[in-house]
């Protein structure tokens, strides 16, 4: 399923996004609150990352990874009748259901190109998918985390809805920041059925790129 947002189109991962996947993964700015500044081994994404996900789209409602791509790009690219550019590559969201939990719920990730930050494309899209995440009648929580530190990433949350709820030890206590600990927020189907959300039903779907 294609998402269309404003600025935004959304698209289920391949096994062609590899190398923009690797690049993305080999910012060490990107990955600071993930590993560290550690990248991403080539093969982990299209041994695991990418299969998974796929695997995921086709077997749970709602779920999956999507590439984000820059809508004008995309749009002046098929007016002349080029293929995707690689510019139009902003990073991707994902939501899927945790491997160990028992309950309904998603969980809530995205991570963008360094170039894409500070422009509000993080909370576009990621409204995008909890408004997706909650048309699967079954959803009964979305929740998303990070560590402490990470202000703009929290920012997103709770400009997407989403309230702290937990704080948890840091996993990793290599990473600079991590005596903070990470935290954890979601929201509730109940929240998100007796709230206002300005933005909500602002996405469209579609089978095809731009609809």
């Amino acid at each position: 399923m294609i998402i269309e947002t404003d600025r935004l189109v959304l698209r289920p991962v391949s096994h062609r996004d590899a190398d923009q996947l690797v690049e993305l993964d080999s910012d060490p700015a990107v990955m600071r609150y993930v590993t560290g500044g550690a990248s991403t081994p080539r093969e982990v994404i299209e041994e695991w990352t990418i299969p998974r996900a796929v695997a995921e789209a086709s077997h749970r409602s709602g779920a999956g990874l999507w590439v984000a791509l820059d809508r004008l790009d995309l749009v002046a690219a098929r007016s002349v009748g080029h293929p995707e550019p690689a510019s139009s590559f902003v990073g991707w969201f994902g939501v899927r259901a945790p491997r160990h939990s028992s309950e309904s719920e998603f969980e809530l990730s995205y991570r963008l190109c360094r170039s894409m930050w500070g422009r509000g494309l993080a909370t576009e899209g990621a409204r995008a998918l909890v408004q997706q995440a909650f048309d699967d009648r079954g959803v009964r929580r979305l929740f998303a985390g990070t560590m402490a530190v990470n202000t703009a990433s929290r920012r997103v949350m709770e400009n997407c809805g989403l309230r702290l709820v937990r704080l948890h030890d840091c996993a990793d206590t290599s990473i600079t920041g991590s005596e903070r600990g990470e935290v954890e927020y979601e929201i509730l189907r109940t929240d998100w059925e007796s709230s206002a959300f300005p933005w909500a039903h602002a996405a469209r779907t579609s089978t095809h790129l731009i609809a």
